[in-house]
Parts: C-alpha cells; sequence; structure tokens
C-alpha cells in the first residue's frame, strides 16, 4: 500500500505554522536532547509496530513572551498520504511549563501544567508509523504562545474530545504572540 502511495504526501503548506494566524517573524527555538534538529527519531519514541514505545520525547524551548496566557503544541507529519498533515499530538501548555521530559505527552500519565487533547485517533502523543513501502516522513513539532486561552466553537474552553483541526482553527482566532518551532525527520 506505502508503494501505491508514495507520492502522495500532505505537504508543508497544512502545517499549523503555516495558518496565517499563527504565523509570525517572532520565533525562539524548540529542540530535543534526544534527538538533533532534521535527525532520525530514535526507535525508542517511534510507534509500537516499528519496535517503538511511543515514548514522547524530551522537548525544550526558550523562555516565553511576557503575556503568554497559553502554549499550543502541536505534532504533525507533513508526509503523510492524507489530504493535511497527520496529527502525532496535540496539547495545551500552562505557560509555567519550561520543557517536557520523556513520556510527559502519555495520556495515561498526565503531567501538571499539560492538558492532552485528541490528535483524531486518541490522546497523547502518537509515535512514528509511516506506512510501510512508503518511505521516510517528517514529523514537525510546533509550540505557540498564546495571548489568550483557546476557545472551540461556543464553549468558554476547548473540550478534550475536540477534533485537531477545530482545535487549530480557534488557534487561529487568538492573536499568536510567538511561536517555536523545530522540524526532525525520521527515516
Amino acid at each position: 500500500m506505502g508503494k501505491l502511495l508514495k507520492n502522495k504526501r500532505a505537504g508543508q503548506d497544512g502545517l499549523a505554522w503555516n495558518s496565517p494566524n499563527l504565523a509570525s517573524r517572532k520565533t525562539f527555538a524548540l529542540s530535543s536532547p534526544d534527538f538533533a534538529n532534521e535527525a532520525t527519531i530514535p526507535t525508542v519514541h517511534a510507534g509500537k509496530r516499528l519496535g517503538g514505545k511511543d515514548l514522547s520525547p524530551a522537548l525544550t524551548w526558550d523562555a516565553v513572551p511576557a503575556g503568554t496566557a497559553q502554549l499550543l503544541l502541536v505534532i504533525e507529519d507533513p508526509d503523510a498520504p492524507t489530504a493535511l498533515p497527520y496529527n502525532h499530538g496535540i496539547a495545551l501548555l500552562d505557560p509555567s511549563v519550561t520543557g517536557l521530559a520523556q513520556g510527559d505527552l502519555a495520556a495515561e500519565n498526565p503531567v501538571d501544567g499539560v492538558r492532552l487533547l485528541s490528535s483524531g485517533s486518541r490522546r497523547g502523543y502518537l509515535g512514528p508509523a509511516p506506512i510501510k513501502g512508503h518511505g521516510p516522513h517528517r514529523y514537525v513539532f510546533q509550540l505557540f504562545a498564546l495571548a489568550a486561552p483557546l476557545k472551540v466553537g461556543k464553549s468558554n474552553t476547548v473540550p478534550d474530545s475536540a477534533k485537531p483541526r477545530d482545535v487549530l482553527a480557534a488557534a487561529v482566532d487568538v492573536l499568536a504572540r510567538g511561536r517555536l518551532d523545530g522540524f526532525y525527520e525520521r527515516v
């Protein structure tokens, strides 16, 4: 199946950081001590089908801008053979959170200050597991500093079951104060 879809890729245009109101000239560094930028993600962080443990990598970032009400973490695969990049994790973080340790995005063990939302197929981190034969995929870790807490629909908050695209649409309505981004590749 992967070979049949080899030339089908969602592309980078649909990534969260390309949403007009999330794009920002102000950026700061997001990195992982577990792997270098554009390097292969270690197998332990991959999906179980590939022999991994679906263990979210540790993440670190620069200080958030003053006035940040909430952080939005989005992990996407622009190489998925889908119309839009596949969501591998989405979370709301308290601005006091200054980094994440390995496993902090596990649905069964939420960390203080981190609220895991549905990534479409489940809550929490979903490790890389591209279709066999489809070739290497890139995974983009994006962190946005938002000036106001997100609200989805008529709610005053974001339901845990909110679909990723609904969360991103709500984020587009919130002025982005800064953007943290990292780009990593798994081969």
